[in-house]
């Protein structure tokens, strides 16, 4: 039947199936849409909770937040309490949040969150802009940009990773919206866990500022050289626009841009209530004016110095420990010393090179074109040295004319134009023809100086003797020579006779005085590998019976080398190593009495400490002390108990008497007599250079086989410096240029400033000592014949008497020679029976007492 009815209207079966599943013509098939439209946000809803229940897969711990400790600068300190150094991946110091004024929590409120007290960790309005304008960024193939609140940014800054980090395209859009998602997730966990204070603790601590700043105290300091409880409101705003970007707003460059900025920032405070209108305008009004901290003088010249403290702390504590875990280093450094011995190391190596050749420009350019533009594309001149680029723009017989890198122009000194040309004699090269390009000092008539970079290369280090503290070091010319090796503590090289009052020591412990005296002839020592030693004194010539301090004060070898061969060359390399000179790996050998084994610097200059101090074991010293980020002392190099240090001050109390726990490896009485000997070769001897001082003053040159080496290490009461010169690479530095030319004049140098305001005083005497005045020359009492006196130390009951017998002897020859010979006297000895029965009593005398040296 139904199939009639559809056969009575006409219709076919396949009418009937058409009309059934289209809608009649004219009509939106409304059904279908809202069927495919029910379906799309049905997989976009699961497509959503999808990727929440994906980003919400391993999102960061909380506990990680709350216990979270920054990577925090260590930092050194001078023992002046001056900063020298920090070290840190991430330039961070880390400010509680009561610490931090509320001028510059304020500024990074207004303009990074305004809203920031008011939201629970996502500023909804902020957001739908940043998501609207995703798009355009994309088309635009701009860096997404975003509206993140502060604790958005602690959460991307420490746990999440930043959007900002995506690159453009659609890559770049799917990494922003995952990288937000994950953040807007932490965050508004960590609004639940953190209050808004440490929230913003976290993030005024971590965030990046530029110029190697992280966090608001870095940038206080790196910015302006200021903690954070001076900086100012146009301070504190310009620091508050630099997380948008630091290279925006980089000073001197961008300047004008910072400034508008730095008055937005100022404005929105303004706005929001946190300063007031009187205050705004005068921020406003402010300048900035940056400071490039830790580029001082005084910092270059502590390079080598912290160089030696890094490896210390990273080889003790670790890498970590060093650069992220906010160390507080306390080093011994004296910044004025330091100083001092960075300018006289460089001013005596220079005058060394002043008496060498010229070696020609640093570099050529056209003297027609912008001579200022070319200058300053050359090589810099060395740091601390005070020099300036210059060109040579004229060129004659009236003279050489220049003109620097700052624009003033002026004729070359007449001596330095000559030196240029003795030069140019040897190479061509070398000639200042228009268009050299020089390094130069102008002086104060209009004149200029020509300079030029040593090739030689020196070393200083002061310390106190009585501590071991070192209180300068300076390892080179400039730190960035030979990538910055230290030849004060890494330098091996001999220390020729700079060793002598080791070898001095152990014979005065032997037996012999100050007043002995000893043969300065020639002499044959086997050496063992079938040749023969036989060293020479400097001026090849040899003097006879000489006093052992006549000995020391003229740096005789011959007479040096029979000491060593009497008392052989082990014992003198036990002494060596006693003071802390050699090593186990040393050979006894007689050359070691020359300096001929090899040590550094700093060695040597702490060996000499302990004759200053009494004999008392001492070892170099850089670091006192060492906090970690807490203020807890993990190192303190004073290790003695002090239960009286902490207690109350009250009028009358005394300091308290603290043990002497160092080591006695020297007899005082020997280490004095060094001293005083030591003094005679500033008074008379071969350092004569360095007695205009004024103050007592002791110390010993030392100059190696074919001029190689140049030392002098030297002291006052309070202080041991040492000084080295030479060639990396060794090789002849000239004849005549000795340590008394080269190293001396820098210790000389440097004690000028060093003992600046203070008062001469003498050296300390041991208990048991005699002080006894005896002729220089024989070391006997004085007698008629006597031209000069002096006052000798001598240990108890070995001083010279009347009794001529029993004074020292001397040693050399077949025979001992009867001292009476250089006093003046008449000796008849009668026959030769008696001549020998003398000499026999002599002999047996000299060996009872001086160990059967003769």
């Amino acid at each position: 039947m139904r199939n009639d009815a559809y056969s009575e209207r006409g219709w076919s079966r396949h009418d009937r199936e058409d009309d059934y599943r289209e809608p009649p013509r004219g009509q939106f098939p409304w059904r279908k849409v809202l069927i495919g439209l029910g379906i799309f946000i049905a997989v976009g809803f699961l497509a959503v909770v999808g990727f929440i229940i994906a980003a919400l897969q391993g999102l960061p711990s909380l506990e990680d937040l709350e216990n979270y400790e920054p990577p925090v600068t260590s930092r050194v300190h001078a023992g002046d309490g001056a900063l020298v150094a920090e070290f840190a991946r991430e330039q961070r110091v880390f400010v509680p949040i009561e610490q931090i004024p509320d001028h510059v929590k304020n500024a990074f409120v207004a303009v990074e969150d305004a809203r920031f007290f008011e939201h629970s960790g996502l500023d909804y309005q902020g957001l739908a802009r940043a998501v609207l304008r995703i798009p355009l960024d994309v088309i635009q193939g701009n860096r997404i940009q975003g509206a993140s609140t502060i604790t958005q940014q602690v959460a991307g800054n420490m746990l999440t990773g930043r959007a900002a980090a995506c690159s453009g395209g659609i890559g770049g859009l799917l990494c922003a919206v995952w990288t937000k998602l994950r953040e807007g997730l932490v965050a508004q966990r960590i609004e639940r866990v953190l209050d808004k204070d440490r929230i913003l603790e976290l993030y005024l601590n971590q965030i990046y500022l530029g110029n190697r700043a992280y966090g608001v105290a870095a940038a206080s300091l790196n910015y302006f050289n200021k903690p954070l409880s001076e900086l100012t409101v146009s301070e504190a705003a310009y620091l508050a626009i630099l997380p948008k970007g630091p290279a925006n707003y980089q000073l001197p460059r961008n300047r004008e841009r910072a400034i508008d900025r730095r008055n937005y920032a100022i404005g929105r405070m303004l706005e929001r209530g946190y300063i007031n209108a009187e205050e705004a305008t005068a921020a406003r009004a402010a300048d900035l004016v940056v400071v490039n901290r830790l580029a001082g003088d005084q910092y270059v010249a502590a390079s080598h110095f912290v160089e030696e403290v890094r490896r210390q702390i990273q080889s003790q504590y670790g890498e970590d420990a060093l650069y992220n875990g906010g160390l507080s280093i306390r080093s011994t450094i004296d910044t004025r010393l330091q100083l001092a011995a960075a300018r006289a190391l460089r001013a005596g190596l220079e005058s060394y090179d002043r008496r060498r050749s010229w070696r020609g420009p640093i570099g050529t350019g056209d003297a027609a074109g912008d001579v200022q533009a070319q200058l300053l594309e050359a090589s810099a001149p060395p740091q601390l040295s005070g020099w300036v680029r210059a060109m040579v723009t004229a060129a004659g017989s009236s003279g050489i004319t220049v003109t620097d890198e700052n624009g003033a122009t002026g004729r070359l000194n007449g001596d330095d134009a000559t030196w240029a040309a003795q030069g140019a004699r040897s190479e061509a090269s070398r000639a200042l023809r228009v268009g050299a390009i020089i390094y130069a000092t102008r002086n104060s008539n209009g004149r200029y100086t020509l300079r030029q970079v040593p090739e030689i290369q020196g070393a200083l280090v002061a310390m106190d003797p009585h501590t071991g503290r070192v209180m300068a070091m300076v390892g080179g010319y400039s730190f960035n020579d030979a990538n910055g090796l230290n030849r004060a503590t890494q330098a091996m090289r001999q220390p020729g006779s700079s060793f002598k009052p080791i070898v001095y020591a152990a014979a005065l412990d032997f037996g012999l005085t100050p007043s002995t005296l000893v043969d300065d002839g020639p002499l044959a020592i086997e050496a063992g590998d079938g040749t023969n030693w036989s060293p020479e004194n400097y001026s090849r010539e040899y003097y006879g019976p000489t006093t052992l301090r006549r000995g020391l004060e003229f740096s005789r070898n011959a007479m040096t080398a029979r000491v060593a061969y009497e008392m052989g060359p082990e014992r003198v390399l036990e002494y060596g190593r006693r003071l802390g000179v050699y090593g186990d790996g040393t050979p006894a050998v007689f050359a070691l009495a020359l300096g001929a084994g090899e040590t550094t610097l700093m060695r040597m200059t702490t060996a000499y400490g302990m004759f200053v101090n009494g004999g008392r074991r001492i070892q170099p010293i850089i670091i006192d002390r060492i906090q970690d980020r807490s203020g807890r002392s993990v190192f303190r190099r004073d290790q003695r108990d002090c239960p009286d240090c902490t207690a109350e001050w009250r009028p009358g109390l005394r300091a308290p008497a603290l043990p002497d726990t160092r080591q006695q490896v020297l007899d005082p009485v020997t280490a004095y007599q060094i001293v005083s000997m030591s003094e005679g070769v500033v008074q008379r001897g071969t350092a004569t250079v360095i007695a205009d001082l004024g103050f007592p003053l002791g110390g010993k040159t030392g100059t190696t086989n074919d001029y190689k080496d140049a030392w002098f290490i030297g002291f006052s009461p309070d202080l041991v410096v040492g000084v080295w010169a030479g060639f990396d690479q060794p090789r002849d530095m000239g004849e005549g240029e000795t340590g008394g030319r080269i190293s001396a004049p820098i210790f000389r140098d440097f004690m000028r400033e060093a003992l600046r305001d203070t008062q001469p005083m003498p050296f300390r005497i041991p208990n048991g000592v005699r002080l006894v005045r005896v002729d220089y020359q024989t070391g006997l009492l004085p007698s008629a014949t006597t031209t000069q006196t002096i006052l000798e130390a001598f240990r108890p009951d070995t001083e010279p008497s009347r009794d001529v017998v029993s004074s020292p002897f001397v040693f050399g020859g077949t025979d001992p020679i009867d001292p009476r010979v250089l006093s003046g006297l008449d000796v008849d000895y009668g026959d030769d029976r008696q001549r020998e029965r003398a000499q026999r009593e002599l002999q047996e005398e000299q060996s009872e007492d001086l160990g059967g040296l003769y």
